[in-house]
């Protein structure tokens, strides 16, 4: 029998895992979370049961790799996104927007709502990416009041509000409403909310 290189074995394991989150974010995004099992998620990725369980014990465990993975690439490109804009508001509505479309894709609850599918050990280990989307959203708010695009306020107060705000819109997605139109009024409400003000021209203006 060929003798199989350790790098070689690394990279199936690395894509069986690959294979494994993939699938169990297809079906959540098909089915949701719940009434969702290991086998499900075996017979998606179309490898054995016993196989899923060599990389997560339970379906917790998978779901809080999956969140690390998909929050981790999230915050990636949308920082990289967000370089690409000068102007806090729009880059406040292109976090919204951002926020939202993913929720939509994903059917995982944001930031807080984690709480209410997770053990306090699993969602503790979600802090440092959960953490991550808190600062680039204070950061925008702080950049938005420095420049006086908005009032000062609470940023802290303002992060939780917000979270808030984009975990009732995406319990509300299967209400009847077209996701870019609640999108739409998510941006709106949110600015509106922060104090942002326009111009004539439709364009975020400082305060007077």
């Amino acid at each position: 029998m060929p003798r199989i290189a350790a790098h070689t074995n690394a990279a199936q394991r690395e894509q069986t895992q690959r294979k494994i989150l993939d699938a169990f974010g297809e079906l959540l995004f098909s089915h949701g979370l719940p009434g969702l099992t290991m086998t499900d998620v075996a017979r998606t990725a179309g490898v054995g049961r016993t196989a899923v369980y060599n990389y997560f014990a339970d379906l917790e465990q998978l779901l809080v790799a999956y969140a690390l993975d998909e929050t981790g690439r999230f915050v990636t490109e949308l920082k990289s996104d967000l370089d690409e804009i000068d102007n806090p508001v729009d880059k406040l509505s292109l976090y919204v927007r951002a926020q939202l479309e993913d929720l939509t894709r994903r059917h995982l609850p944001p930031g807080p709502a984690m709480r209410s599918v997770l053990s306090g050990e699993s969602f503790s280990k979600l802090a440092v990416h959960v953490g991550a989307l808190n600062q680039l959203l204070a950061d925008i708010l702080k950049e938005g009041m420095d420049r006086r695009f908005m009032p000062q306020a609470d940023v802290d107060g303002l992060v939780q509000l917000i979270h808030g705000s984009l975990t009732a819109s995406a319990a509300r997605r299967n209400a009847g409403t077209p996701d870019e139109e609640r999108i739409a009024a998510a941006v709106r409400f949110i600015q509106a909310g922060v104090g942002a003000v326009f111009g004539d021209d439709g364009r975020p203006a400082t305060l007077g």
